[in-house]
């Protein structure tokens, strides 16, 4: 429950933190530390941000963490940005 709260998640509704990451398309790979792809996804949609399934051109950026397969490949060669957890919460200043 801590972790839910700490990521803006609280019983009876959705908190909004920011628009910070509004216009941005993320896409996810691999296996994050310390939080679930499900987190993420909730954590960058509270901050306006939107996260599809596949990196195509209009993907901003390629949230990846260890074991990322295909998607790593496919961004690298359509020069998506490629970014960890750290640098995804350092995008909305270090917002929890």
């Amino acid at each position: 429950m801590q972790r839910l709260l700490a990521l803006g998640i609280h019983p009876g509704g959705m908190i909004r933190h920011s628009n910070k990451l509004a216009g941005l398309q993320f896409v996810i790979t691999g296996t994050l530390p310390g939080i679930s792809r499900q987190d993420a996804t909730e954590w960058i949609q509270q901050r306006g941000g939107k996260v599809g399934s596949s990196v195509s051109k209009k993907t901003s950026y390629l949230l990846a963490g260890e074991d990322a397969g295909s998607k790593l490949d496919k961004a690298r060669e359509l020069g998506v940005r490629v970014i960890s957890i750290e640098e995804l919460r350092a995008l909305v200043g270090g917002e929890e």
